[in-house]
């Protein structure tokens, strides 16, 4: 998979900010499967439709709270919930335990995603002042 990740964000009041932080959150914790997956594609794609739910809300919020929505900042949301979306359209309705090959294909697809994700996190967090915090949720986990 190849895909573009904006490039740049600059947060234009605190409405904005206050959204690529929710933004930041939801992301940080929803690229990869927990501890408890169950080995089956459909609990992957569990927490990726949560966050494609959170990322609706968090826009419709931030733009029921301003005037004139920055373009910017929705492409980004925009951006993660198309790139997520095509390991949903892949994997959601795999309900069977994965065999080894099929396994190394999800966690191909997720590795794309991820590496977007990241991309992502990083401008969310360089943009939004808080890269302290970003290495030490890297750090964490938290």
């Amino acid at each position: 998979m190849f895909w573009f990740a904006p490039v740049s964000w600059t947060p234009h009041d605190e409405a904005e900010l206050i959204a690529g932080w929710r933004l930041w959150l939801e992301l940080g914790d929803r690229t990869w499967p927990s501890a408890a997956w169950d080995g089956t594609a459909a609990d992957v794609v569990r927490p990726l439709r949560e966050l494609v739910a959170a990322c609706d809300e968090i826009e419709t919020g931030y733009r029921g709270a301003v005037d004139e929505p920055s373009e910017e900042f929705i492409r980004i949301i925009q951006f993660l919930v198309w790139t997520v979306s095509t390991v949903i359209e892949l994997w959601a309705d795999d309900e069977v335990p994965l065999d080894a090959e099929r396994i190394a294909l999800l966690h191909a697809d997720l590795a794309g995603f991820a590496e977007q994700a990241e991309r992502v996190l990083e401008l969310l967090a360089v943009s939004g002042g808080w890269t302290g915090l970003a290495a030490e949720h890297r750090r964490t986990g938290r």
